[in-house]
């Protein structure tokens, strides 16, 4: 009798453990989603993004409050990804972007799925490309024209060099020259404080230097330096 009593007591608790089984394998339901990859390409002023399919992407997956994941799979051609034989409580999905410079962000997203459910996961945006991850500063330049000291007209600068720095560095890393409407812009940078300026010439044609000062605080960030901060520069024609 003691020997059946202490058998039906461990199954009794194998029963019970697997009634209060955690999130994980072991259950019917499943979670699934899809993954689109945004590309960010270079050489582009406004960071547009094509977003595609992430075709044979890894997707992981976290069970619970745990701090490792569980399970990874690769997504079909379509972006398309499943997790199955899951048990029921809350999971959560992620992938990587690239930076350029090679590191791994995760991107996650969460569901909760109950006994023999499938949970739908919001879809997964993973970024890539050259332009990922930086920011741009745009700004203007306008010229007033002389001729040994004779007025001769203005306008928006054209072929004007600009240069950028960082805050507290002797030397520029960039330079760019503006466009026929003025325009500069300085691509790929990444948060911190930075110094733009370009020289303007006195009577004597000796350059001086203009500068502005600016703090990129978040990347992925375009910004446009304000009217108030407009280069005006003298030129000698």
């Amino acid at each position: 009798m003691r020997i059946r009593f202490i058998g039906l007591l461990c199954i009794s608790l194998l029963f019970f453990a697997s009634c209060n089984k955690n999130e994980g394998e072991g259950g019917t339901g499943a979670v699934q989603g899809y993954v689109k990859l945004i590309n960010h390409p270079d050489d582009d002023y406004t960071l547009p993004a094509d977003t595609m399919d992430a075709a044979k992407t890894d997707v992981f997956i976290v069970y619970g409050d745990s701090d490792f994941y569980g399970d990874d799979v690769e997504t079909d051609d379509k972006g398309f990804y499943k997790f199955k034989y899951l048990t029921k409580g809350n999971y959560t999905v992620f992938s990587y972007s690239t930076l350029p410079s090679g590191e791994k962000i995760p991107v996650t997203a969460s569901v909760s799925i109950g006994k023999g459910e499938t949970g739908n996961v919001p879809t997964i945006y993973i970024h890539t490309g050259k332009a990922y991850g930086t920011s741009i500063v745009k700004g203007k330049v306008y010229a007033m024209y002389f001729h040994n000291d004779t007025y001769r007209g203005q306008g928006w600068a054209y072929e004007q060099r600009v240069y950028i720095r960082k805050d507290g560095d002797t030397y520029h890393f960039d330079d760019v020259r503006v466009g026929l409407d003025g325009v500069f812009a300085f691509q790929k940078l990444q948060p911190g404080d930075y110094e733009v300026f370009t020289f303007t010439e006195n009577s004597s044609e000796v350059p001086s230097p203009l500068i502005e000062t600016l703090k990129i605080e978040n990347a992925g960030e375009i910004i446009e330096m304000e009217p108030d901060t407009t280069f005006v520069v003298r030129v000698q024609v």
